[in-house]
């Protein structure tokens, strides 16, 4: 296992801790969260998992976890999943696994979030990892070319075979290579208010809890 590795490990282990029986717990998607799934699969406790996407759903289901759909729980108490990019404020960029809308959807009911992510995605601005914009299909050519026109230089996502990816919801990424952001907060509006736009990857004032995995284990706590 690569030092990258170890510190997601790390990370992922920590955060296990928090997780109680019988809580509902949002179960995120990326790489740091396949290590957080299988530290509560050695825990071996009773919890409900919401997941946010169906890859999380077939590995959570392998480990014999109880997963059901957001829509089934009147409660998430606790959501726990990675992050693309973290800034000084806690705000982040996700949908590097191209699962941005459930997990932001999942994180809007949920009582506490917490993300697990390695040192290397701790970052003074958000903007070096390039931002995720999902998308409908029909226009998106045409968003993406105001997108170009606004100086925020889109790229259509692709799987592996080079084929356009499409999300579990059925829509497009187009993703938004930044030199950095003056203001996340100014862009998200910008973002939302556009037609054919189904959400986008920053989340902001959402993670109460960070948790850095390196040498040693940081732990990052919003102050509201």
């Amino acid at each position: 296992m690569n030092a990258q590795d170890l510190n997601k490990k790390k990370a992922a282990e920590f955060a296990a801790q928090y997780i109680e029986e019988g809580m509902t717990v949002g179960l995120g998607t990326g790489s740091t969260v396949a290590f957080f799934l299988d530290a509560l699969a050695e825990k071996k406790i009773n919890f409900t998992g919401v997941t946010t996407s169906n890859r999380t759903a077939a590995r959570g289901a392998e480990l014999g976890m109880k997963i059901v759909d957001v829509d089934e729980v009147d409660h998430i108490d606790v959501t726990v999943d990675g992050a693309d990019e973290v800034d000084t404020y806690l705000n982040g960029i996700k949908g590097g696994g191209a699962a941005l809308l459930m997990e932001k959807i999942v994180a809007k009911n949920s009582t506490k979030n917490i993300w697990i992510v390695d040192q290397s995605k701790v970052k003074p601005v958000l903007g070096t990892f390039p931002l995720p914009v999902e998308v409908v299909p029909y226009g998106s050519g045409q968003l993406a070319r105001k997108f170009e026109k606004d100086g925020l230089n889109p790229t259509l996502r692709l799987d592996q075979e080079g084929k356009t990816l499409v999300t579990d919801g059925g829509h497009y990424i187009l993703d938004l290579h930044l030199d950095g952001m003056d203001s996340p907060e100014r862009l998200s509006d910008y973002l939302s208010k556009e037609v054919g736009v189904v959400d986008h990857g920053l989340f902001l004032n959402t993670a109460d809890i960070v948790i850095v995995g390196g040498d040693e284990i940081e732990v990052k706590e919003r102050k509201h």
